[in-house]
């Protein structure tokens, strides 16, 4: 039997084996798409694009015989060397198939380069982070159920047939009614068949087949399956707990902050944002920015917007502590916070700030990620030694004293997506990492 394919080529009709190809070359295509994030901008952080591996690494196993071993039969022609019988050398040198030399100016093979969805990006790029300790769960909304088993009904979809039970029911109603079994009338049959063979007693043969008429007519009015026997699942929605969650982005957008600094804290944040929306379904984000002032605002105005002013950081915080009081019980939901700054304070607001801190926002958090950003011209980035700011000394005597908390800094845009993975990385693979 031949089977022959004979559909038109449908879109996605290698999609199985596209996903084959990216599970087996998994590492080479994230290291690619973490190294092509680094340059994007803000508004292609979720684009797919074109990526490039190194061929080696999508080259397929082989099977091939070995030269070096082994016994075959092979026809050769005659020469005047060799005749009938007798034994050639193997030759030298190594086996296998030999490959193409490299050029003399050092040119060699191109990269296998090939496109990636949109969704393929984002799942290679957000595969192994997390928000951490995303534990309190709580009963919310129409739409969190599940259907568990409730039981039987006597009426319902074909599909949800229960033949166990369905079967069980007719077994226990044939068996009460008392119904003719097959193996009854076949004897009676059979015994009337030789009593007509023998006509030895006719007397027995005419009460003989009065039985089996009585039999058979019982055994057609009570069914094998009759309707009241059918039984069907019965499934019923039960309301699932989900892990509710809220991200608070405080960003400082004062004097402080030239462009650079907050071309970093955005990118950072756009990273944020695309990991929250495509990982969570119910989490909400709070957008806070803050010079000597602080204000919710919208997702258009945190990037956009070019107001500037002095730096509180304490109005950040405390912003944010009345949200929390307002809007979300920390008994319901899992609070997050991420905050990015360039470590300049007021003087007068340090107390202030490692306070709220401390009494009003880590005890209802279950993380905190805090990136100090700078320029690349700052001594640190020179390899010369640098003062930490003030804000950096308050966050680190809360983090040493065993505070949920993340720490740190960036100096150019290449290193925005190392540092948040290691902010957001699952914990586990985080202690496994050397």
């Amino acid at each position: 039997m031949h089977i022959v394919d004979r559909r038109l080529n449908p879109g996605g009709k290698s999609l199985e084996n596209r996903q084959r190809f990216l599970r087996r070359a998994q590492a080479l295509v994230r290291r690619a798409v973490r190294e092509q994030t680094r340059d994007r901008g803000i508004r292609d952080m979720e684009k797919g694009g074109d990526v490039s591996i190194p061929s080696d690494g999508v080259r397929e196993p082989t099977l091939r015989r070995s030269s070096q071993g082994g016994k075959r039969d092979m026809v050769l022609p005659g020469n005047r060397d060799f005749v009938e019988g007798d034994t050639i050398a193997r030759p030298g040198g190594g086996g296998g198939r030999g490959g193409a030399e490299g050029a003399p100016d050092g040119g060699g093979e191109d990269d296998f380069r090939f496109a990636l969805s949109q969704d393929e990006f984002l799942d290679l790029f957000l595969d192994d982070l997390e928000l951490p300790d995303l534990a309190k769960r709580k009963v919310e909304g129409i739409e969190n159920v599940e259907w568990r088993r409730a039981g039987y009904s006597v009426s319902g979809s074909p599909a949800n047939l229960a033949l166990l039970r369905t079967m069980r029911n007719s077994l226990s109603r044939r068996i009460a009614l008392k119904r003719p079994k097959g193996e009854e009338l076949l004897e009676l049959e059979r015994e009337a068949e030789a009593l007509e063979a023998s006509a030895a007693d006719p007397v027995r043969l005419a009460f003989v087949r009065e039985r089996i008429a009585v039999l058979d007519q019982r055994r057609r009015r009570i069914p094998w399956i009759d309707p009241i026997d059918l039984r069907y699942r019965q499934f019923s929605p039960y309301p699932r707990p989900v892990a509710q969650a809220v991200m608070f982005c405080l960003m400082d957008v004062s004097g402080s902050m030239t462009e650079p600094m907050k071309d970093l804290a955005k990118r950072f944040y756009a990273l944020l944002y695309i990991f929250l929306k495509r990982r969570y379904k119910h989490v909400e984000i709070v957008f806070i920015r803050h010079t000597h002032v602080a204000a919710e605002v919208d997702e258009d105005t945190f990037f956009h917007s070019t107001e500037t002013g002095g730096t509180v950081v304490s109005t950040a915080l405390e912003e944010m502590r009345r949200i929390v009081a307002e809007r979300f019980r920390p008994n319901d939901w899992n609070i997050y916070a991420a905050q990015a700054s360039d470590g300049d304070n007021a003087p007068n607001d340090k107390e202030r700030t490692g306070d709220l801190l401390q009494n009003a926002i880590l005890p209802v958090c279950q993380y905190f990620a805090y990136l100090e950003v700078g320029t690349e011209d700052e001594p640190s980035s020179l390899g010369l030694g640098s003062r930490p700011s003030d804000l950096w000394r308050t966050y680190d005597a809360l983090r040493q004293e065993g505070a949920p908390f993340g720490m740190r800094k960036v100096r150019h845009r290449r290193d925005i997506f190392p540092v948040f993975r290691e902010l957001f990385q699952k914990r586990s693979e985080a202690r496994s990492a050397p």
